[in-house]
C-alpha cells in the first residue's frame, strides 16, 4: 500500500510540474507582448489654404523619436495619393508639397511613419482648402521658332508603315568607363565647406523605370512608376524612357510612331516625359550602315523624321527629347568612329533633324545634347550650337568591381567643368542616367555623396534621372539594398526637387524650374 501511494504522489507532482512549466511558458510568451513599445505617435501642422502648383510645408513630430521615413498623402478616390516625402531629425520632420492644377477644392491630409516597408504610425487627418492656380497664357512661338516651311505629308514612300505597338526600352550595350587619357586626381578634403542656399523647388527629378518591379518597363505600366514612387517616398516630375526607329528583328523593318499613349499617361500623371531617341534599329549594333550619320544626311530617313515630328507637334505639350545620347562613345551607330561615321558628320546630322522637326512645327520639343562622362576632348567637335541645343546633360555610372569604383566627384567633375566653363555656359544641364553599383563598396554611401556634391558644386544641373534599370548584368536599382533606397529618398526628399505637378504645364522650350 506504502508503494502504491508514494507512486500516486510521484505521479501528482510529475503531473504539477508539468503544469507549472507550462504556465512559465505562457507567462514567457506574453511577456514581450505585454513589454513592447508603444506605436509612435505623429503631429501634423499644414497651411489652412493652399495654392495649386505653389509649394507649401507640412511639419510635426514623431513621439517617441525615431528613425523612418514620413509620407504626406491625400485623400482622393476612395485612396491614399502620395504628395511628398521627408525624414525624421530630432523627432520632427519638415515635408514641402504642391498639389496639381484641377485638384479638388478641400483636401484631407496626413502623415506617415515608414520604415523597411512597414507602417509604424500615422497622424490626425488634418484638412486643406486647395485656391485654384492663376490662369497663365499659353506661349506664342517666336517668329524664330516658327515654322519655315509648310508641313510635308507624313508619307513614308517606300519605307514600311510604322508597327502599332511601342517600342521596347533601349538599353544598349556595355558602356566604357571612363577613359585613361583623364584620371582621376587627389581629392581634397570637404573640410568645412557649405552648400549654398538653395529655394525651395528649383530641379526637376525622375527616374527611367524597368521591368523588374511589375515585369513591364514604365511607362508602358505606370503600375511601375507608384512602385517606384513608394520605395522613394516622393512623386517624379520627369520619367525617362526610350525608342530606336526601327524594328528589323523581321523582314520588311518597321517604323516605330510617335508614342502618344505612354506620353499622355505620363503627363496625366503631372510629370514630363524625357524621351530618348535614337537613330538606329533593333537588333542594336554600332554597325549599321542604313542608319549612318551619312544616310541621315542625305535625307534617306526624311520622310520617318517629318512624320514622327508631325505627331509630335499634334501632341502639342512640352517634352525633353535627349537626341542620340552618349555621342562620344563607340556603343551606338551614331558615335562618330563606328559605323562608317566621318568627323563633323554628327553635328550635319543633329542639325538636319532638327530642321526637320522645326518645319513640321514640332517646337514642342526641347533638345537635349548629352554626352558620357568620357573622353571630354570630343566635345566640341560633337556639339552642334547654342542654336539647336536647349539643355546640356551628362551620363555616368560607378560600374563598381567591374571597371573600379568610381565617386561621383570623379566621375563628373571634370566633364561639368568642360560643359559648363567653355562649350555651353549659359545652358541648363541634367544628369540624363546615373547609377552605382552595391560591389566593392557601399551604394548608399555614394548616393549620400552624389546629393551632397550636387548642393555644392554642380550650381547648373537642374535636373536628375536615376537609371532604375537592370541593364548589362548590372544592379543599378535602388531596391538592392534596403540602404541605398533609404539612401535615396533621403536626399531626394530636399525641397528643391520638384514632384509631379506639370500636368498643365504648357512651356516650350523646357525652362530651368
Amino acid at each position: 500500500m506504502a508503494g502504491a501511494g508514494d507512486t500516486s504522489r510521484f505521479r501528482l507532482a510529475l503531473v504539477g510540474a508539468f503544469v507549472c512549466a507550462l504556465l512559465s511558458v505562457g507567462v514567457a510568451a506574453t511577456a514581450p507582448q505585454a513589454l513592447a513599445a508603444p506605436a509612435p505617435r505623429l503631429t501634423l501642422s499644414v497651411p489652412a489654404e493652399i495654392t495649386q502648383a505653389i509649394p507649401a510645408t507640412a511639419k510635426g513630430r514623431v513621439m517617441p523619436a525615431q528613425r523612418g521615413r514620413v509620407l504626406l498623402r491625400a485623400r482622393q478616390g476612395g485612396g491614399w495619393r502620395q504628395l511628398g516625402a521627408g525624414t525624421v531629425h530630432n523627432g520632427k520632420f519638415r515635408i514641402s508639397f504642391a498639389v496639381s492644377q484641377g485638384a479638388a477644392s478641400a483636401l484631407r491630409l496626413r502623415a506617415t511613419l515608414v520604415r523597411g516597408g512597414r507602417v509604424l504610425g500615422s497622424s490626425p487627418i488634418r484638412q486643406v482648402q486647395v485656391r485654384p492656380a492663376a490662369a497663365v497664357p499659353a506661349p506664342k512661338p517666336s517668329p524664330e521658332t516658327s515654322p519655315t516651311v509648310a508641313p510635308r505629308p507624313a508619307v513614308l514612300d517606300s519605307e514600311p508603315a510604322p508597327p502599332t505597338e511601342e517600342p521596347p526600352p533601349n538599353e544598349g550595350p556595355d558602356k566604357e568607363p571612363p577613359g585613361e587619357e583623364e584620371p582621376p586626381g587627389e581629392e581634397e578634403p570637404p573640410g568645412e565647406e557649405e552648400p549654398p542656399p538653395v529655394p525651395p523647388g528649383n530641379a526637376y527629378w525622375g527616374a527611367w523605370i524597368g521591368s523588374q518591379l511589375t515585369g513591364t518597363p514604365a511607362p508602358w505600366d505606370m503600375d511601375a512608376v507608384t512602385e517606384f514612387e513608394q520605395m522613394v517616398g516622393k512623386p517624379v516630375s520627369l520619367l525617362e524612357f526610350s525608342s530606336p526607329w526601327a524594328d528589323c528583328s523581321h523582314s520588311p523593318c518597321t517604323y516605330y510612331t510617335f508614342p502618344f499613349t505612354p506620353f499622355n499617361d505620363v503627363r496625366a500623371h503631372g510629370a514630363i516625359p524625357f524621351f530618348s531617341w535614337g537613330s538606329e534599329m533593333i537588333p542594336g549594333t554600332p554597325n549599321q550602315p542604313e542608319f549612318s550619320l551619312a544616310e541621315i544626311i542625305a535625307g534617306k530617313h526624311d520622310n520617318y523624321i517629318r512624320a514622327w515630328a508631325k505627331q509630335a507637334a499634334e501632341w502639342g505639350h512640352p517634352f525633353f527629347l535627349r537626341f542620340d545620347w552618349e555621342m562620344n562613345g563607340d556603343w551606338f551607330a551614331w558615335g562618330e568612329g563606328v559605323n562608317g561615321n566621318q568627323p563633323g558628320e554628327f553635328i550635319t546630322a543633329w542639325r538636319h533633324v532638327h530642321d526637320l522637326f522645326t518645319a513640321e512645327g514640332a517646337t514642342n520639343a526641347t533638345w537635349v545634347w548629352c554626352p558620357y562622362v568620357n573622353k571630354l576632348n570630343l566635345y566640341a567637335s560633337l556639339y552642334p550650337g547654342d542654336a539647336y541645343v536647349d539643355w546640356t546633360c551628362l551620363d555616368g555610372y560607378n560600374w563598381g568591381e567591374r571597371f573600379g569604383w568610381r565617386t561621383f566627384d570623379s566621375l563628373y567633375e571634370k566633364a561639368y567643368a568642360k560643359v559648363t566653363g567653355t562649350i555651353a555656359p549659359t545652358k541648363p544641364m541634367v544628369i540624363g542616367e546615373v547609377a552605382s553599383s552595391e560591389t566593392a563598396g557601399s551604394k548608399a554611401a555614394w548616393i549620400e555623396e552624389m546629393f551632397e556634391a550636387l548642393a555644392l558644386r554642380y550650381p547648373k544641373v537642374d535636373a536628375l534621372i536615376w537609371f532604375e534599370t537592370i541593364s548589362n548584368e548590372m544592379d543599378w536599382p535602388l531596391e538592392t539594398s534596403e540602404s541605398a533606397e533609404d539612401a535615396f529618398a533621403a536626399g531626394i526628399s530636399n525641397s528643391r526637387f520638384l514632384g509631379n505637378t506639370f500636368g498643365a504645364f504648357n512651356t516650350s522650350p523646357i525652362p530651368s524650374p
